[in-house]
């Protein structure tokens, strides 16, 4: 398949906005790079689907609510593709994850496909997920075909580490074999925190959880959750934790010490986890690679150098929409994007929707 010019759009788990980015590819290979963007959401639409979080798992599909929260949700990403300015064939769109819960064979991302082939006038890629938790697999994380797509060349073992809401972490070994998990919480415990106790959505520079000491009971309890014991492949919902949090004592420490309490959290999971050989490098993406305190805990934690994505010219803030790109450009060629290894998935299986434009039809060169 020759290359194609497409864009990919990712809002995830953090909530924080939306990640638009450019991409030349045949779904096999990176041909190379256009602009990317981040286009924040307003606090009304954060706020919103943060409330949508904690009502996902009774929430009927056409409550007033979530079409609305939806309709606003899909009117900004429209934003962001008319602010990339660039031309393409083909948007990847993952939309906006309220619920992740492949043990019940459901995973929920709102986002209106065929209102934004509309507005954009562009054919959509989506719903990359459901395919992979319908046969059985985690349905996350999907990145690491992508990853090893960038990382060709780079010495093996090799660990790409992102920290969004939830992190995750692709292994890249020898022969391109590749091994994905959730480790566990990532920026979402530590926002929500930071919003409760400051009223400000993040962590700013890691200034309040380098304010702090870690407490170990409460870490030792967090830590104790099941989770932890299950074997990779494994993935979580952006709550998943919200039980153990309440139960951990967490809530009669100070904001300093809760912020980094939670920072050693998100550190220790990912030391903890188990890998088929000890990485020769982390290189780590996503939002958490900005606050220094989880940088630092990282460093402290594991027996390898690590870095963020930038020190090989990636754009870590654009990595995830970069990947929808990609994977939208291996729907239309047939590909799979799921593994055994990376989802528990049984088979390699290929994901996705199109939503056409009018009467434009782009169908999969492997329908012949």
């Amino acid at each position: 398949m020759a290359p194609r010019r497409v864009i990919g759009l990712m809002s995830g788990t953090s909530l924080d906005g939306v990640d638009a980015a450019v991409i030349e590819t045949d779904g096999e290979r990176v041909h190379g790079f256009g602009p990317a963007l981040t286009l924040p959401y307003p606090p009304p639409l954060r706020a919103a689907l943060r409330a949508l979080l904690a009502r996902a798992p009774s929430l009927a599909a056409d409550d007033p609510m979530l079409r609305a929260a939806e309709a606003a949700l899909t009117a900004r990403h429209a934003e962001a593709v008319a602010a990339l300015g660039a031309d393409a064939e083909l948007i990847g769109f993952h939309g906006q994850t309220i619920l992740h819960d492949p043990k019940a064979g459901r995973t929920w991302q709102i986002g209106d496909a065929t209102a934004l082939a509309r507005a954009t006038g562009l054919p959509v890629v989506f719903d990359f997920r459901a395919n992979d938790v319908a046969a059985g697999g985690e349905g996350a994380p999907l990145a690491p075909v992508f990853h090893a797509a960038l990382a060709a060349g780079l010495p093996r073992p090799l660990a790409i580490l992102n920290i969004g809401g939830v992190a995750n972490v692709t292994w890249i070994g020898d022969r391109e074999r590749l091994v994905a998990c959730d480790t566990g919480p990532g920026n979402g415990p530590l926002d929500d925190w930071m919003v409760r106790h400051t009223g400000i959505p993040c962590d700013v520079d890691g200034a309040l959880a380098q304010a702090g000491r870690a407490n170990d009971a409460v870490l030792e309890h967090l830590l104790g959750d099941p989770y932890f014991r299950r074997e990779a492949p494994k993935s979580l919902d952006r709550l998943a934790f919200a039980g153990a949090l309440a139960a951990s004592g967490l809530d009669t420490l100070s904001p300093a010490d809760g912020a980094a309490t939670l920072v050693a959290f998100i550190a220790t999971a990912i030391a903890a986890t188990c890998l088929p050989a000890p990485p020769r490098r982390w290189l780590v993406t996503g939002g958490g690679r900005h606050n220094p305190a989880i940088m630092a805990a990282l460093q402290k934690r594991l027996a390898a150098p690590v870095d963020a994505v930038e020190t090989l010219g990636w754009d870590g803030d654009a990595l995830e929409a970069q990947c929808f790109a990609f994977l939208a450009a291996r729907h239309l060629a047939g590909l799979p994007i799921s593994f055994p290894e990376t989802t528990g998935a049984p088979r390699p299986l290929p994901g996705g929707r199109l939503a056409r434009v009018g009467a434009t039809s782009i169908r999969r060169e492997s329908d012949g």
